[in-house]
């Protein structure tokens, strides 16, 4: 995916930025225990897609970071697609 195709992606993902080498969205949660249960259910829906993001948990936030690795580390559909269940189930 080039720049201009993944600009116009991210333009319907709000919160995403990124590079054809990765996309990604941090999401503040109201408690440290709400940012655990919006892993949680981010986890099981990439383990049901087998796709899976990289997580980074400070404190109320996530970070989630998203590339297919085994397309060499650029951002794909599976991306995509994962992106838009995180926002669905992110606060």
């Amino acid at each position: 995916m080039n720049q201009d195709e993944l600009s116009h992606a991210l333009s319907a993902l709000p919160g995403w930025t990124g590079s054809p080498s990765a996309i990604e969205r941090t999401v503040a949660c109201e408690s440290f225990m709400g940012a655990i249960g919006l892993v949680n259910r981010v986890a099981e829906a990439a383990e049901e897609a087998n796709h899976h993001p990289d997580m980074e948990i400070r404190w109320r936030e996530v970070t989630f970071r998203l590339s297919t690795h085994s397309e060499g580390g650029v951002v794909t559909e599976q991306d995509l697609a994962l992106a838009r269940v995180i926002n669905s189930l992110a606060p």
